[in-house]
C-alpha cells in the first residue's frame, strides 16, 4: 500500500512537471527564466464539470488561454494588445507636439472616449487584431460619434453614406447607423479585416480606410512599374493621408508612455461601460431616459444614431444603457403602465401635397411637422415619404419593419411661374408655343380660352405661366424692381388665376424635379472613403 502511495505521487508529481511545459509553451512563456518564478500563469477555460482543463499547444495558440490576471486599466489593456509595427518618421514626431501641446484637447477626446472604448477593445481581442486600432476614432472623430465631415462622413468611424450601405449600415429618416456605437464597430472592424487581407500590411490598410482601396492599389502598381517601394511612406498620395498613420503612431506612442509626453490620461476602468437592452415596443426617447434614470443626453450619447424622438421597436430592437442604469430600466418598464409609450408614428404620405395639407391631415402646426421631419421652405412632399407624426390614442400598432428600415423622405420645389403676355409668330399654334416654353398645351389653350388645335394669328398676344427660377425671383426682388407679372405657386390642386376676364386654375406647368446627386453602387469592394476633417 506504502508502495502504491508513492508510485501515484510520482505520477502526480510528473503530470504537475507536464503541466508546466505545456503552460509556457503557448505565444509568451509563462516561467521567468531569470529568478524561474511565475509571471502570468495561464489556464485554459473551466470544462463542462467546472474542473481545470489539460493545455493542449492547440489551445494555448488559439485565443482560449487567457492570462489569470487582468490589467489595471482600460490604457493597461490596450498597451499589451499593441501589435502594429512602429512607424519611424518625422511626421510622428510632428504629431506628437500638436497633441501633447493641447492638454485640454487631448482631455476632452479621451474622456468622450470612456463610453466606447471597452467595447472595442474587446471586439479587436475577440478578432485577434491589433489594439492600436482601437485609437482610430481619436483620429477620425475625436470620438465624436455625432461628427459630420465636409464630405459627409459620419460618426465615430467616419462612414461614407456608399460605403456604410456596402457595409449594411442602416442610413434612413429614423436613425443612421454609421453613428451606432455597435454596429459602426462592427462595420469598421471589418472593413478594417478585409483591408489588411487585401494589402497584407497595417500601414496601407490604414492608408486605404481614409483613401480608398482603389486608390492605394493603383499608387502601389505605380510604384511597382517605376521599380520604387511600396510601402506606406513610400507612394505618393494626398496630404490627409499622408498624415493618416503618423496621427495615429503619436496617440499610440502618447497613450504607450505619456508621462515622457506630459500628458495625464484619464482613468477608464477595465469594464464594461454599457449593456444592451431589449425593446420589444416603440417608445418615446424621453420615456426610455425617465424610466431608466438617466439624463436624455447622456442616453443619446449611447444611441446616437437616432434622429427622431421615438425608438421604432421594428428597426431597433436594442438599445444601449449605462451598466447600472440598464436593470433600473427594466425594472421600470415593467412596472410602467400610465398610458402610451410611444407618442409618436409613421405617417405614409399617400399624393404628392404641399407641407400645410400634410400638417392638417397629421392634425398638427405646420411649423412643428417642419421642424420634426427637417422639410426646408418651398417643398411639396412626394407620395411615398415617411413622416413622423404625432400617435392618437387609438393607435395600438406599432411601425413596421420594412418603414422602420427604409422610410424616405423624397421632396420637390414648388413650382414658382409667372404670368407673362407673348406675341405670337407666323404659324404658331398651341402645340408649337408649348414645345417652345415647355408647358402643357393643354395649359395654355385653357389659359387663353382657346381649343387645343388653335392657332395663333401672327402679333397676337398669348397668355402663359412660365415656371421661373426663385434665384431669378430673388434678384429681382432685392434689386428694387417693379414689375408688372403675377405669379403663382402651383401646388397639386393648383391656384386660381383671372385670364381674359375668366377665372381658371393653374397647374403646374413643369414637374421640376430635385436633381439628386449621383448615387455611388458598391461593387465588388466598396467605394472609396474620401473625408476632409
Amino acid at each position: 500500500m506504502q508502495l502504491l502511495s508513492l508510485t501515484c505521487l510520482a505520477g502526480a508529481l510528473l503530470l504537475s512537471g507536464c503541466a508546466t511545459t505545456t503552460l509556457s509553451t503557448g505565444p509568451t512563456a509563462a516561467v521567468n527564466t531569470t529568478d524561474n518564478a511565475w509571471e502570468s500563469p495561464r489556464y485554459s477555460a473551466l470544462g463542462a464539470d467546472k474542473t481545470l482543463q489539460p493545455i493542449t499547444p492547440a489551445k494555448a495558440g488559439n485565443g482560449k488561454v487567457a492570462p489569470l490576471f487582468t490589467p489595471a486599466d482600460l490604457w493597461d489593456r490596450i498597451r499589451r494588445g499593441f501589435a502594429m509595427p512602429d512607424l519611424e518618421h518625422e511626421l510622428v514626431q510632428d504629431r506628437e507636439q500638436w497633441y501633447a501641446h493641447r492638454p485640454e484637447y487631448m482631455q476632452r477626446m479621451t474622456e468622450r472616449s470612456s463610453k466606447y472604448l471597452f467595447h472595442i477593445v474587446e471586439e479587436l481581442e475577440r478578432r485577434g487584431m491589433p489594439t492600436e486600432l482601437a485609437l482610430l476614432p481619436y483620429i477620425e472623430s475625436a470620438f465624436n460619434p455625432q461628427a459630420v465631415s465636409s464630405a459627409k462622413a459620419a460618426g465615430m468611424w467616419q462612414f461614407m453614406p456608399a460605403t456604410g450601405t456596402y457595409f449594411d449600415l442602416k442610413q434612413n429618416v429614423f436613425r443612421d447607423d454609421r453613428r451606432d456605437v455597435l454596429a459602426s464597430t462592427r462595420a469598421a472592424l471589418d472593413y478594417l479585416q478585409k483591408l489588411h487581407g487585401m494589402f497584407g500590411d497595417w500601414h496601407l490598410a490604414l492608408a486605404a480606410y481614409n483613401w480608398g482601396e482603389g486608390s492605394v492599389g493603383r499608387a502601389i502598381a505605380k510604384n511597382q512599374k517605376a521599380g520604387l517601394g511600396t510601402r506606406y511612406t513610400d507612394l505618393n498620395m494626398p496630404a490627409e493621408t499622408r498624415m493618416y498613420v503618423p496621427k495615429l503612431q503619436a496617440v499610440k506612442n502618447i497613450v504607450a508612455n505619456p508621462d515622457a509626453f506630459k500628458t495625464e490620461l484619464p482613468l477608464i476602468e477595465n469594464h464594461p461601460y454599457f449593456q444592451t437592452v431589449d425593446i420589444t415596443r416603440d417608445i418615446d426617447v424621453a420615456l426610455v431616459a425617465r424610466l431608466a434614470g438617466v439624463r436624455e443626453a447622456d442616453f443619446r450619447a449611447l444611441n446616437p444614431s437616432f434622429n427622431k424622438p421615438v425608438i421604432l421597436a421594428a428597426g431597433t430592437p436594442q438599445i444601449l444603457l449605462p451598466w447600472d442604469n440598464a436593470k433600473v430600466f427594466e425594472r421600470n418598464l415593467e412596472a410602467h403602465n400610465q398610458g402610451q409609450y410611444a407618442s409618436w408614428t409613421v405617417w405614409t404620405v399617400p399624393s404628392t401635397m404641399s407641407v400645410t395639407e400634410a400638417a392638417q391631415r397629421a392634425g398638427m402646426p405646420e411649423s412643428e411637422l417642419r421642424a420634426l421631419n427637417n422639410i426646408p421652405p418651398r417643398m411639396l412632399i412626394k407620395a411615398g415619404s415617411a413622416l413622423m407624426v404625432p400617435r392618437s390614442t387609438t393607435t395600438r400598432e406599432d411601425v413596421t419593419e420594412h418603414v422602420a428600415d427604409n422610410g424616405q423622405i423624397a421632396l420637390t420645389p414648388e413650382i414658382v411661374t409667372r404670368r407673362t403676355v407673348v406675341r405670337a409668330k407666323k404659324r404658331d399654334t398651341v402645340l408649337t408655343l408649348a414645345q417652345r416654353y415647355r408647358v402643357s398645351p393643354a395649359n395654355v389653350a385653357d389659359w387663353n380660352d382657346v381649343k387645343l388645335k388653335a392657332a395663333f394669328k401672327p402679333g397676337q398676344e398669348v397668355v402663359l405661366f412660365v415656371p421661373v427660377s426663385l434665384k431669378a425671383q430673388v434678384a429681382a426682388r432685392d434689386s428694387g424692381k417693379k414689375t408688372t407679372s403675377t405669379t403663382a405657386v402651383a401646388s397639386k390642386a393648383g391656384n386660381k388665376k383671372a385670364v381674359g376676364g375668366k377665372e381658371r386654375t393653374v397647374t403646374a406647368a413643369s414637374s421640376a424635379k430635385k436633381k439628386e446627386p449621383a448615387r455611388k453602387v458598391a461593387q465588388a469592394d466598396p467605394p472609396a472613403k474620401v473625408r476632409r476633417h
